[in-house]
């Protein structure tokens, strides 16, 4: 480091390794803040987005009054608008967005893949099946619980296959996902087969993905199950530091790898599938966002999971504005991720060492 200036002082060579450790502790914390706040300020901005034209007072002000109990004078549309419209569908987005996400973060952590996303132990593929039985074949059958019921059933058959010797093998884990999402990917060829036009085409919907039927209603029954397992995630996010170093290493240290493992696939299973039974399939935000997460502030979980949670409910909300008001018809939210997922996926990892994981 320099320590003057002008002709006659003695110049000392940099050292860009303290210069970028400095820099680090400086930029690192206000970033950290940001991403975990940034909730926030997305939920009020994408509250004024709409066909139904309200600026950011009156906004404001209709949801104190909602709150409060009070009358503003408004028209009972702008209520209807924020409470009935926009609002429950925000916090649905928050939700699956926050679920996908850290069930993400979780199944990396655990299988020790930045590849592994929410869905690779048949998730999607059993929530599609259960779905379309519901929509085509046993319209009587609520398609929410239908679609979670068959995402676990997934979940169960993959554990069971994977289990050899009193230990859950995670190669065996994978590639049972892998299978069991082929055969019920097989299933809905079938349905897709032998049903009528209209039908194909409420299946494809919800197969896409989408928060254009979010409800109160619809919300009720599942964001117990995604906080639970977030919060379960959360509070034992350093036991994944300890899984991530190996079956072997985490048990030289005492660790029941068991149990532990278990309760991880579970609570990030259970998050997943109930995004999944509200939203339909919606591809890459378990993939991207902790893996981006994991690049700029390292493998960590007492860091990454907060950030996956925050960041993946802000970013699913955003997308989901892009949904809403990129053109004159609603685009399935699906699409979008996947559209916007992709060449950054690509990008991430081209530009950064062995994609940020080590």
């Amino acid at each position: 480091m320099a320590i003057g200036y002008g002709p006659g002082v003695k110049q000392e060579p940099v050292d860009g390794r303290k210069v970028g450790h400095l820099s680090s502790k400086i930029w690192k914390p206000v970033a950290f803040y940001f991403f975990l706040f940034l909730p926030f300020p997305v939920f009020f901005f994408s509250m004024l987005i709409g066909i139904y034209p309200m600026t950011a007072e009156e906004v404001a002000r209709v949801l104190f009054s909602g709150i409060a109990g009070i009358e503003t004078g408004y028209p009972e549309m702008y209520k209807t608008v924020v409470f009935e419209v926009r609002l429950p569908r925000i916090l649905i987005g928050l939700m699956v967005g926050a679920a996908l996400s850290v069930s993400g973060a979780t199944f990396q952590g655990i299988f020790r893949n930045p590849l592994v996303g929410p869905y690779v132990l048949g998730i999607s593929s059993g929530a599609a099946f259960g779905a379309a039985l519901s929509l085509v074949i046993f319209p009587w059958l609520p398609v929410q619980p239908c679609a979670f019921f068959f995402s676990l059933v997934g979940l169960i058959i993959a554990y069971v296959m994977s289990r050899s010797r009193g230990e859950t093998l995670v190669t065996s884990m994978v590639l049972s996902g892998i299978i069991i999402g082929s055969v019920f990917g097989s299933l809905m060829t079938i349905i897709q087969m032998v049903v009528d036009e209209k039908a194909l085409q409420s299946i494809i919907f919800w197969t896409m993905g989408s928060l254009a039927s979010s409800t109160w209603s619809k919300m009720s029954p599942s964001w117990i199950i995604i906080v639970g397992s977030c919060a379960v995630i959360f509070v034992l996010r350093w036991k994944l530091n300890v899984l991530t170093m190996g079956d072997e290493e985490a048990k030289s240290v005492g660790m029941n790898v068991e149990i532990y493992k278990g309760v991880f696939i579970v609570a990030a299973t259970l998050a997943a599938s109930a995004a999944v039974s509200i939203a339909g399939i919606i591809g890459l935000v378990g993939l991207i966002v902790p893996h981006s997460i994991r690049m700029i502030f390292g493998p960590d979980h007492k860091t990454l999971i907060p950030l996956s949670i925050t960041v993946g409910a802000a970013f699913m909300v955003l997308v989901d504005d892009i949904a809403r008001a990129l053109m004159g018809f609603e685009i399935p939210v699906g699409v979008i991720t996947t559209m916007i997922g992709a060449p950054f996926f690509v990008y991430a990892l081209r530009s950064t060492r062995a994609g940020g994981w080590d």
